[in-house]
């Protein structure tokens, strides 16, 4: 009985220090509607700050927890440079901008922690006067994890007195239900969202630095934390404190118990937690209607035929590329069916939100599971190549049936948490199903048949695969079913008025979107000759999301144009020192500079020239 209850203390130790991060990112979003994807690098320099300022004051009480609130305090003052430099600018554009610019200044944390730290896992001290066990019913029990536990509630109290008691806080509260109301009121609303982000990047950096005496300080730390916190605050309900405070309890207990009788779902326990919420809570634990929606949605552009020049203009492009086999390098052979891939994985995803409205976190899962159908299709059912490449956008296509039919229940922020929770689950399957998937090893040895094996024709059959299955997405959008989709993401509530099922429409859009992904999964998987968990992953769905916003959600051209530009610059930055602070930079220029993406800028840039031509 002891050792069960030294895990339960052990869970809520671990609860307090989930609270802390995800308490901040629910502040931040109840009150900006920033979808910020930087929180965890947040947590992450505030570990490495206190690992800093308890190294020169180290010895002392005093010294220890003077330097965790120190380094939560210049956590806060970083993240009011960032909003008022980068977020203040993009408060009003759609959440995926704001993800991806949040993405953009990740990177750029990353490399700049890099350069001033370096690379090796620092291992912190312990804290002074509590650097022992203490046993309970005959268990140790580490004195800082009991102190860990009286954080968590002492801290929850302090934002519900500072949030009930204080006119500040009264503010707050009005801007997380109508900010465009306390606006209306004569309230400073900019000043009002730079002291909530300061506020919650202060708790995500006090997060960080409580985290030194129990783990190694890592360039990990953001990336592994801001999952399981984004969880957390959806099961809670966006914008609650007091649900993330049950939701980090909620999943840090479970996961405790869960390492102890099945270890292999610890990986992904969170995230089956958080679907089965959603499925029946679909607000998360303690939120109200509307808690899914971010910022303000711009109006709608129509997606518009091409005219004549446009048209003459792809079909030299694509004459270009054709014949590119004949006069280019092998390499540039290669890394043009890499831009042929990701061109066709982003149409496919601009499919699902640009013409259907449904944002998709988790568009890899059908990318990853089309890969892996292929392969072991290949591998242990003996398909040839050509057979292998039919069943694996099928297996694909009935994976977005099984998973869409959930998600396209829910709305905004919380359809597209579902959807990277499906996207984690099916990771979480593919990393620990040794057996059969290969594990983190993946399935090696998926060539194309030996007639297809030379670069040159592989390249054809990717050609004709990809580009045809854009071709066909582009004629979808632009049938009876793409406009009805359309008229859904306009206005459902219309649509619904005039006889539309609406749900159906958008469940077989979700299909036909994830089946040309598994596509694009299978051409990449025969490409590389072999196929990874990663393909399933937060990574490579987040490439989508720059791919589809980078080039320009408002135009059938813009993935086309995204996804070009991100594989050829990602091919040129990870060559040089430091890639992902060049990476990370250029994504904030694009941001800031072209909101509507590149396709955007060229019909702005069109129109000027046709004015002065005037």
């Amino acid at each position: 009985m002891g050792f069960y209850f030294a895990q339960l203390l052990t869970g809520l130790a671990n609860a307090s220090s989930l609270f802390l991060i995800a308490s901040g990112l629910s502040i931040i979003f109840g009150v900006t509607r920033i979808v910020n994807f930087a929180h965890g690098s947040f947590y992450m320099i505030g570990a490495y700050l206190a690992y800093t300022l308890v190294s020169i004051w180290s010895g002392s009480i005093i010294g220890f927890w003077g330097s965790v609130i120190l380094a939560a305090m210049i956590v806060g003052l970083i993240g009011l440079v960032i909003e008022l430099t980068i977020l203040r600018r993009i408060y009003h554009a759609p959440e995926l901008f704001q993800l991806v610019a949040t993405f953009g200044v990740v990177l750029i944390f990353q490399d700049a922690t890099l350069a001033i730290w370096g690379a090796e896992d620092l291992l912190g001290p312990r804290a002074p006067g509590l650097d022992r066990a203490v046993r309970i019913m005959g268990e140790p029990i580490p004195e800082y994890d009991l102190a860990l536990i009286a954080i968590g509630p002492v801290v929850l109290l302090a934002i519900w007195l500072l949030f009930h008691k204080t006119r500040w806080g009264v503010l707050v509260r009005a801007a997380t239900q109508d900010r465009e109301m306390v606006g209306a009121l004569g309230v400073n609303q900019a000043w009002l969202f730079s002291a909530a982000f300061v506020l919650g990047s202060f708790l995500a950096g006090l997060g960080g630095a409580l985290q030194i005496p129990r783990e190694a300080v890592s360039l990990q730390m953001d990336l592994s934390i801001i999952g399981e916190a984004f969880v957390v605050v959806v099961i809670g309900g966006m914008g609650s404190v007091s649900g993330a405070f049950v939701a980090a309890v909620l999943i840090s207990v479970l996961n405790a118990f869960a390492i102890l009788i099945f270890p292999q779902i610890s990986i992904v326990l969170p995230f089956i937690v958080m679907a089965i919420v959603l499925i029946f809570r679909p607000h998360g634990l303690f939120g109200k209607p509307g808690s899914e929606k971010g910022a303000p949605e711009e109006p709608e552009r129509p997606l518009a035929l091409m005219d004549q020049k446009s048209a003459m203009v792809l079909f030299a492009a694509l004459g270009v590329l054709a014949l590119s086999p004949f006069f280019t390098a092998d390499f540039t052979t290669v890394l043009m069916v890499d831009v042929m891939v990701a061109t066709l994985f982003a149409v496919s995803l601009h499919f699902m939100m640009g013409v259907g409205g449904m944002v998709s976190f988790g568009h890899a899962a059908y990318f990853g599971v089309g890969a892996y159908a292929a392969a072991m299709a290949v591998k242990f059912l003996g398909f040839g190549m050509l057979p292998a490449m039919i069943f694996g956008p099928i297996c694909a296509a009935m994976a977005a049936l099984f998973f869409g039919w959930f998600c396209v229940r829910l709305s905004g922020v919380y359809l597209a948490m579902l959807t990277l929770a499906a996207a984690q689950i099916l990771w979480g399957v593919t990393f620990q199903w040794q057996e059969f998937t290969g594990g983190d090893d993946g399935i090696l040895g998926v060539w194309p048949a030996k007639w297809a094996s030379s670069d040159k024709v592989f390249f054809y059959i990717a050609f004709v695969l990809c580009v045809g299955g854009i071709w066909m997405l582009r004629r979808a959008a632009f049938s009876p079913f793409g406009y009805v989709l359309r008229g859904i993401r306009d206005s459902q509530t219309r649509a619904e008025a005039i006889g539309v099922d609406t749900r159906f429409h958008q469940w077989m859009g979700f299909v036909l979107a994830g089946g040309f992904a598994g596509l694009a999964g299978v051409v990449f998987a025969f490409s590389k000759g072999s196929v990874f968990p990663d393909s399933l992953g937060i990574a490579q769905s987040i490439d989508g999301l720059i791919m589809v916003l980078v080039g320009g959600i408002h135009a059938l051209a813009g993935p086309i144009l995204g996804a070009g530009a991100f594989v050829l610059i990602e091919d040129w930055v990870t060559r040089l020192d430091y890639w992902r602070f060049i990476f990370g930079a250029i994504i904030l220029v694009v941001v800031l500079l072209a909101p509507d993406g590149i396709a955007g800028g060229i019909q702005r840039l069109l129109r000027m020239l046709k004015g002065e031509r005037a």
